[in-house]
């Protein structure tokens, strides 16, 4: 080779070497916002599910529910007045 064309070459190579450089970055970059919108449809779905557990916490623990519960399975009900006893604490001076 001639002098005049080794810088030529050089700079040919440089160039391919840029163009790769190029193709990978865009691939990978690619790679990632796919990834990042599969995360974020994850994330919504997970939203989603979190609203309903609110949702279904608030069913379950509704006064109403607890009530018929502890009449139903515990044979609980409400004291009679006859039941109810105050204790009154005297306080020590």
């Amino acid at each position: 080779m001639s002098a005049g064309r080794v810088p030529v070459a050089i700079l040919a190579a440089a160039s391919m070497l840029t163009a790769f450089g190029v193709v990978y970055a865009k691939h990978a970059s690619r790679k990632e916002f796919i990834e990042l919108q599969g995360l974020q449809a994850q994330r919504n779905r997970m939203n989603v599910e979190w609203g309903r557990l609110l949702l279904e916490e608030g069913a379950w623990s509704s006064h109403g529910r607890i009530e018929k519960t502890a009449r139903e399975r515990l044979g609980m009900r409400l004291p009679r007045a006859e039941d109810v006893v105050i204790v009154r604490r005297r306080l020590s001076r």
